[in-house]
């Protein structure tokens, strides 16, 4: 059977041999020449990393080609963690547009400065970005992308490796690159929609902040936010009080004029602490006064619902899926989940025997909200359907 998607995996220590293995079984899977060639590289030598890196990009000559090293990849149905292997991905997208390109920082007197951004057309879909942490400033870019690439959706994750700092790799279009970060922008005859699941749970009620410093919260609903917080937590049984003590997180409403405000409708950052005397909660971002938020927590079966939901959700509305492109933190798999499928059976149990392949990333990128943000514990998925959606009556 042909399509205009297809996937590959291959697991072995010979990393040149699984990068052929994987990306021959993604082209020969398509009904036609590719386009566009994703592959992805676990393995323990950076420098056999990047030899199966320079394999896989010369295989599909006329394609855009991209891919990165990571500590677990995605591909045929699975997962595999921390294990010598290479996932695959390619699609041939017909009358598509595709740019891809290579992002470096440049240092001026007060702030970095990243250079290499394709140049905007009104046909720009969304664009697929995968960083190295520990060189580029993923977090300031991403969040502040709207102000040089306006509303452009963002997917994708951030880059690792089994040795960590130093043996990041990024592949796109024939070359290696040890820092900075890589992407396509996806433009033209394309239908893409992101799907982004942050598998949390809200607990207790919403509230508007009402006092905060940087990001330190002080007064939430009128009251001090520590109290407001341990009201929240002894109303709670001894379950929720367990994944409240394993990592408590709080969602930042994204509509602040909706109704109501359920799981899904947060932008999700993690509690970093409390500080006693100002009776405050230290979180992983800067909230402005007046907007909402509401504590959550995420344990396994409700990661597991949100993910399902919102594929749901998404194949209701889009109709027909071709293919899909995941990034999923590499704290899901086996150490959410017990198992490193789980992710990648989800989108096919959703969406259909469609080609799907991706990696454990050390942190996703999508929107939420209308907004491109860095995430953590996601699931973020760019899909690809036949039809444009419905339009609503």
């Amino acid at each position: 059977m042909t399509s205009r998607f297809a996937d590959g995996l291959a697991v072995g220590s010979d990393l040149v041999s699984a990068a052929e293995t994987a990306v021959r079984q993604a082209l020969s899977g398509l009904s036609g020449p590719a386009d566009l060639l994703c592959f992805f590289i676990c393995g323990d030598d950076p420098d056999d990393v990047s030899r199966a890196g320079l394999r896989a990009m010369s295989m599909a000559p006329g394609a855009a080609v991209l891919g990165c090293s990571a500590t677990g990849v995605i591909g045929d149905g699975q997962g595999v963690e921390v294990t010598p292997a290479v996932s695959a991905w390619a699609a041939s997208l017909g009358g598509a547009r595709l740019t891809t390109f290579a992002l470096d920082t440049l240092r001026t007197d007060d702030r970095f400065v990243v250079v290499g951004l394709p140049d905007r057309a009104p046909d720009d879909h969304a664009a697929i970005l995968l960083a190295d942490p520990y060189s580029f400033p993923t977090d300031g870019f991403v969040e502040r992308s709207e102000e040089v690439m306006g509303n452009l959706p963002l997917i994708g994750g951030l880059a690792n490796a089994i040795q960590g700092r130093g043996a990041v790799r990024l592949f796109a279009d024939g070359e290696i690159h040890t820092e900075g970060a890589v992407g396509v922008l996806l433009s033209g005859a394309l239908n893409v929609s992101t799907v982004v699941s942050q598998g949390c749970r809200p607990i207790g009620p919403t509230m508007a902040v009402t006092s905060a410093e940087d990001n330190l919260l002080l007064e939430l609903a009128g009251q001090p936010a520590l109290a407001r917080l341990e009201e929240i937590v002894s109303a709670l049984d001894e379950d929720d009080r367990d994944l409240v003590a394993s990592g408590l997180q709080i969602g930042i409403a994204m509509d602040e004029y909706a109704e109501k405000h359920e799981h899904g409708d947060f932008l999700i950052r993690g509690v970093l602490g409390i500080d006693p005397e100002r009776e405050a909660v230290a979180i992983g971002d800067v909230v402005e006064i007046g907007r909402t938020v509401r504590f959550q927590v995420r344990d396994a079966a409700t990661a597991d619902e949100d993910l399902y939901e919102l594929l749901d959700a998404h194949r209701e509305e889009f109709g027909r899926v071709d293919g899909a492109l995941l990034f999923s933190c590499n704290g899901r798999g086996s150490a959410m989940f017990g198992s490193a499928d789980h992710d990648a059976v989800a989108v096919r149990d959703t969406l259909g025997p469609i080609g799907v392949a991706g990696f454990f990333a050390a942190g996703e990128v999508g929107p939420v909200g209308g907004h491109n943000h860095v995430h953590g514990f996601t699931a973020s998925v760019l899909v690809f359907s036949s039809h444009q959606p419905a339009e609503s009556s």
